[in-house]
């Protein structure tokens, strides 16, 4: 069959365990899925990597390996009807030809939990077995029941040697790839077509296409600095508003400013950015960092991420994006304190466990003759009267929870003095009450 057709990354799909490029944290001597393939003993397994890294590939070149028929269904496409259908053609194979058979579901994160469950039985009774791929991630994409039976590997994007290794050969193949055409590209060009690509073979085996096709058009045959960039102006980075990689971004922008690392804090933002991130959402989070890990250690970060957050707002893109970015490096640069954050979730699981304690009768306020008369706010000591502003002594919790504390600030930044002041405040209470015990004895 003629594959001229055919896209150049179907075309190049490798049809040996050998040629097969990437992934060697799973597929090099000794680790599990190659003592596997070795033996012929297979298993069910989870494929988890983003598009492009040789799911599909790989599952397709076990099942040879394995001398295994391969059913391949979309979740996306397939529904109950598809599953039933596939599972009676393993059957048949089981039983005329006595060969194993490997059921293949790619993007399987998109099959609910009836349709998951749908698979069990017969994985249970060795009808098939089972190879998933999802780009998402199987701890909250699939059900416990498929995840105990299927042992999950996790496919890493691939790497620029990887991409190139990929790029030579099929710029070279002459039965499959585009080695007939005798494209010429210089080295540098092949770096940057491996650098817009990712981590994704099928990207980048895409865009190499694109660029024989324009070259076709133009009667050439060099990939030029022009054809890259007019090729790879349109190429993103891999970027998901909901799935794993924008948690683990945002996840690592914050543990870098918590960090005190500048640097990475600003390449998280620029990944996030250049990923196309909801700016208001990056902003919220700034400001949310700000509160939580440097807190009154430097009270300006909250004021400066704030400020940032209006910018971006008012300039717009791209120039708001360099406010973030100055938020981003000064609360990295500022000294850190997480005594708000611990001081706001202890007062909270307090609330909720404490319940509904009244408001002390000097602590409340008495505008009408009845709230008077039952002495509301008597006894109340306005502290604007009292030496330094402050009523030693005084206690403002409900009866219960007199003295307690939940905010403890730590020795950086302005928390420095905050503390100090707390504890001579605290050294005031403490005579107060012991002058008044001794007043009370005489």
């Amino acid at each position: 069959m003629n594959d001229s057709f055919q896209p150049l990354a179907e075309r190049m799909r490798p049809h040996k365990l050998a040629d097969y490029v990437g992934q060697a944290h799973i597929l090099s001597e000794g680790k599990p899925l190659q003592i596997a393939l070795t033996s012929g003993h297979l298993h069910s397994m989870i494929f988890w990597g983003t598009s492009g890294t040789g799911k599909t590939t790989l599952a397709r070149l076990i099942a040879k390996q394995s001398n295994a028929e391969f059913l391949a269904i979309s979740a996306v496409l397939a529904g109950v009807k598809e599953i039933r259908e596939a599972i009676d053609h393993a059957k048949t194979i089981q039983k005329f030809e006595k060969r194993r058979t490997i059921l293949f579901v790619d993007e399987v994160h998109r099959f609910n939990k009836s349709q998951q469950d749908a698979f069990l039985p017969h994985v249970e009774d060795g009808t098939v077995y089972f190879i998933g791929a999802t780009t998402e991630n199987p701890s909250f994409a699939l059900n416990n029941a498929l995840l105990s039976r299927a042992r999950v590997y996790v496919l890493n994007p691939l790497t620029h040697a990887d991409l190139l290794n990929i790029l030579n050969h099929a710029l070279e193949n002459e039965a499959h790839g585009l080695g007939a055409l005798k494209l010429e590209i210089s080295d540098e060009i092949k770096l940057q077509f491996a650098q817009a690509a990712d981590g994704d073979a099928r990207r980048l085996l895409n865009f190499i296409e694109l660029a024989a096709e324009v070259l076709a058009a133009q009667n050439s045959l060099i990939i030029d600095e022009t054809i890259a960039q007019a090729v790879l102006s349109g190429g993103v980075r891999r970027f998901d508003s909901h799935g794993e990689e924008f948690h683990n971004q945002i996840s690592a922008l914050h543990k870098s400013v918590r960090g005190s690392s500048p640097d990475a804090a600003l390449y998280w933002l620029s990944r996030m950015i250049d990923g196309g991130c909801d700016l208001a959402y990056l902003a919220r989070r700034i400001v949310r960092i700000a509160s939580e890990d440097i807190g009154n250690a430097d009270p300006r970060a909250l004021e400066i991420a704030l400020n940032a957050w209006q910018a971006q707002e008012r300039l717009g893109s791209p120039e708001g994006e360099l406010s973030l970015a100055q938020a981003v490096i000064y609360m990295a640069c500022a000294p850190k304190s997480n005594a708000v954050y611990v001081a706001y979730n202890a007062a909270m699981a307090h609330v909720k466990q404490t319940g509904t304690l009244e408001a002390p009768i000097h602590l409340r306020n008495a505008p009408t003759k009845l709230m008077k008369a039952l002495d509301y706010g008597k006894m109340y000591r306005y502290a604007h009267n009292e030496p330094d502003a402050y009523a030693a002594g005084e206690d403002y919790f409900p009866e219960s929870l007199a003295g307690t504390r939940y905010y403890q600030p730590v020795e950086r930044g302005l928390e420095i003095k905050i503390k100090e002041k707390l504890e001579r405040l605290r050294e005031l209470d403490a005579t107060f009450v012991q002058t008044n015990e001794i007043k009370s004895h005489d």
